[in-house]
């Protein structure tokens, strides 16, 4: 099957809460003894049915958390993600390419970026890529994001 899309998924406030602004899936009591963080319930699915369409998966986010971590953590969902792109290597690509924005997912590869920032809807337009902004209490977000692909 040919890849259709590269997709890039934000982190914090997109797929994992900053506190409680949308529930989470579950995870077992030795997962939060590892420090796996929760993530949006729903999150698994969306994933599974993106890549079954034939869609390779990524993580860009601006945290600084380790591409390690954030692979184990989402390893422990039952999630295989491709590319991850955190804070550090963002910065360096953008500036390099002299790219003032928070992120621009074509530097990537990526074809389309979901994330919860409406900053970065004036950078996609800005920049000319293509994102779809999430609100954290959007219950109908999955069918949203599938609706728009």
């Amino acid at each position: 099957m040919a890849i259709v899309m590269q997709i890039s998924f934000d982190l914090d406030g997109t797929l994992i809460p900053y506190n409680n602004e949308f529930p989470t899936e579950k995870r077992s009591w030795w997962a939060k003894l590892l420090g796996i963080e929760l993530i949006r319930k729903g999150t698994k699915t969306l994933i599974k049915t993106l890549q079954s369409q034939g869609n390779e998966v990524h993580i860009y986010t601006t945290s600084l958390r380790s591409k390690p971590y954030i692979r184990r953590m989402f390893r422990y969902y039952g999630i295989k993600i491709g590319k991850i792109i955190t804070q550090k290597e963002n910065e360096h690509t953008l500036q390099s390419l002299k790219i003032s924005a928070s992120k621009y997912p074509k530097a990537f590869g990526f074809d389309l970026h979901i994330d919860d920032a409406q900053g970065v809807q004036s950078e996609a337009e800005q920049y000319g890529f293509k994102v779809i902004i999430i609100s954290p209490n959007d219950t109908f977000w999955i069918e949203r994001i599938l609706k728009l692909l």
